[in-house]
């Protein structure tokens, strides 16, 4: 998933195919390994099988020990044939040019991806899966719920909302009003962020920073129970400052921001949790778009517990 956040994310900047001649060469040699292991272990086997059926015939008499071996050489060799090296594509509706930029895109990508990503936490949480979706939809809540860690960050207009297939993207504008906000280490005074809604599991924050740089915040929450819910968060950051002192700066702020979450997800799991499902109930002000999108894909009661079912099958 992560992967697929960042390419819908066409403010990245991108120096993701530098030594690619190499990653080729590396990724091909590898395939051909693979191949010819696969191959040479097909006569190795058959030799095997063939050597034991010879020594179980040659006294015309075939004992038990005898039988379990021939039985175990040939599931070996069967569980070896399904063990041919996949191809990620079909090579022969590919030319060379083609498998060439394929794999100078599949291993670029991994690449930078690996070399994006600054940090992971993981936490379960005692409250419904719900109230963390809540939570994350609705802008308001970066004016209120962490009006000190953002110090007095306010939306100022929703410059654009877009909806997908399974969510949907909101662009809003926001200032930073004081003047001594460490906010601005990072950022101008007024940027436009993005919150998207990938799936009814994830959801990401994509703020710009200096430089066309950009800092992505990605969410993975899951229901366990009808009241506890595991939150995945990763973050993603191009800026070039010492990745160690990024790291830690990106994880004390993460802690401060879940920790000014805790009493808010508190209060809402005390309420009554199938108003939230409630498209009726929904607030119609611009910055619950994102939220009221939630709720028409998967707000009602049925789809809710399906969402729960899903999960807890898996």
């Amino acid at each position: 998933m992560p992967n697929n956040c960042l390419k819908n994310n066409d403010k990245f900047s991108a120096n993701q195919y530098s030594n690619i001649p190499n990653v080729v060469e590396i990724a091909l040699l590898i395939d051909q390994i693979k191949s010819n292991i696969w191959l040479f272990g097909i006569p190795s086997w058959l030799f095997g099988i063939t050597d034991r059926s010879i020594a179980a015939f040659v006294d015309g008499y075939l004992s038990p020990i005898e039988i379990f071996q021939l039985f175990t050489a040939s599931f070996f060799f069967v569980s070896w044939l399904y063990l041919k090296p996949e191809e990620s594509f079909n090579s022969n509706d590919l030319g060379p040019i083609q498998y060439q930029e394929y794999l100078d895109r599949t291993q670029a990508n991994k690449l930078q991806l690996k070399k994006l990503h600054m940090i992971s936490q993981e936490y379960i949480l005692p409250f419904p899966y719900i109230c963390q979706i809540y939570h994350l939809l609705n802008l308001k809540h970066l004016e209120t719920v962490h009006r000190f860690s953002l110090n007095n960050l306010k939306i100022l207009n929703i410059s654009q909302f877009k909806t997908t297939d399974v969510g949907g993207t909101i662009t809003f504008k926001t200032i930073l009003d004081s003047p001594a906000n460490p906010l601005r280490i990072w950022r101008q005074p007024t940027v436009e962020v993005d919150l998207i809604l990938h799936s009814p599991y994830t959801v990401e924050l994509s703020i710009p920073v200096y430089n066309n740089k950009r800092i992505i915040v990605i969410f993975h929450a899951f229901p366990l129970s009808d009241s506890e819910h595991q939150l995945f968060i990763d973050i993603y950051s191009d800026l070039e400052w010492p990745k160690p002192l990024l790291q830690i700066i990106l994880h004390f702020a993460s802690c401060l921001t879940l920790f000014e979450d805790l009493p808010y997800l508190r209060a809402l799991a005390d309420k009554n949790i199938d108003r939230l499902f409630n498209l009726n109930r929904t607030s119609n002000h611009e910055t619950a778009l994102l939220f009221k999108r939630f709720v028409e894909l998967y707000g009602s009661s049925q789809q809710a517990t399906k969402l729960l079912e899903g999960r807890e099958e898996s």
